[in-house]
């Protein structure tokens, strides 16, 4: 097989489902013997949260000014700026994962400076000004090629836009991602203020409307009336979207509440953590709660499972997607009652001795390496049909 010079290109450097994909992907297709760089432009003094194993490229983006619509334009224009300067380096294969690098990618092919980019749509946003919305769908229709990592998504494409995109794995890590207690899990567990005195549950994604953080919280008021040294631990939320006005309502809900907010106390918000942390918290964790309204494909969910922790997840796609009916404690997400329910159900009465044969099945059914070799019959089959101009 030829080797391929791949460029994936991804939405920033923070800890995020499709930047995680991203990396992972690349790192994966490098294992192949491939020559891959994974690029994203970042803000001076940021790099990728994690170390990567392949070339990297970070585009320096300018200090950003002005409401989201403006900022995203600078990212946009950012990335085109780097791929349309001369003696950039070219690829056979051009890969976006996010809208900000594909409108970026768009514009290139439509001035020829590239021949085409594959886009893959993890999920899509509902924004209120006109011109996101365009590039967002600019970002996919001008695509060669769109793949999705769920059915659901692959089907909603269909529907929606009449995009047949072709639907490629995500992966788990289970070597990263593991039961046995580790050097430093205690540690964390003290840093952050963990008490261990009852349940832990944990929510990752930070706070913001997809990731349902207010109805969450409410749930586990109900919660503590029952399992009064619970605590809750939210972490995660690096996002390039402004949550802020959903930040305050939350906030003032949890102020009118009167529940603490801290180390030992019931309520703990971390904000983005270390990436090596995050394998320690799904053990620490009794719980992963994530009953998001919206998901691409719910990657911590996997990781979470793998990590012998049982999962509360919202009956809907793409989690019916690949979840059995026993694989996790299913919940209503749009009901703080029954996401209430299905907290003390997954604490008091889910067998946790079957987690060892579910995340078997499931790290056998989703490998990053399996995913690269789909990429890589995708690639191969474009550049056939494309020819040696696709680069």
């Amino acid at each position: 097989m030829q080797t391929l010079r791949i460029a994936i290109l991804t939405h920033s450097v923070n800890p995020r489902g499709g930047v995680v994909h991203a990396m992972q992907l690349a790192e994966a297709l490098q294992d192949l013997g491939h020559e891959v760089t994974l690029i994203a432009a970042a803000e001076t003094g940021k790099s990728f949260f994690r170390p990567v194993g392949c070339n990297t490229i970070l585009i320096p983006l300018p200090t950003l000014s002005g409401d989201l619509t403006n900022t995203i334009a600078q990212r946009i224009q950012a990335y085109v700026q780097h791929f349309a300067a001369p003696n950039t380096d070219t690829y056979h294969v051009y890969h976006a994962q996010d809208a900000i690098s594909a409108c970026a990618l768009a514009t290139l092919s439509e001035r020829g400076v590239i021949a085409g980019f594959v886009r893959t749509v993890h999920h899509l946003d509902n924004f209120d000004d006109i011109r996101l919305m365009h590039w967002q769908k600019i970002s996919f229709q001008a695509a060669r090629q769109v793949l999705c990592v769920s059915r659901d998504w692959q089907d909603k494409l269909s529907r929606d836009y009449a995009i047949a995109a072709l639907k490629v794995s995500n992966g788990i890590d289970a070597q990263r991602y593991t039961p046995i207690p580790q050097a430093g899990d205690d540690e964390l567990a003290k840093m952050l203020g963990l008490t261990r005195n009852g349940p832990v549950f944990l929510a990752v994604g930070g706070i913001e409307p997809r990731k349902n953080t207010l109805r969450i919280f409410t749930a586990f008021c109900a919660v503590l009336q029952q399992q009064s040294n619970a605590q809750l631990l939210i972490v995660g939320g690096a996002s390039l979207l402004d949550h802020s006005e959903y930040r305050q309502q939350f906030d003032a809900v949890v102020t009118a509440s009167g529940i603490k907010n801290g180390p030992s106390q019931p309520l703990l918000i971390t904000g983005s953590l270390s990436d090596c942390d995050m394998p320690r918290l799904f053990r620490l964790a009794d719980a992963l709660i994530f009953p998001s309204l919206s998901e691409g494909f719910g990657l911590v969910v996997l990781e979470a499972i793998a990590s012998g922790t049982p999962v509360v997840v919202s009956r809907r796609p793409p989690f019916t997607e690949y979840l059995q009916a026993q694989d996790c404690v299913w919940t209503h997400p749009e009901n703080s009652a029954s996401i209430a329910i299905a907290m003390l159900t997954v604490i008091q009465a889910f067998p946790k001795q079957r987690l060892a044969d579910i995340a078997q099945r499931l790290t056998a059914e989703f490998s990053w390496h399996s995913s690269a070799k789909q990429h890589l019959n995708i690639y191969q089959s474009i550049i056939k049909i494309q020819g040696s101009s696709y680069a």
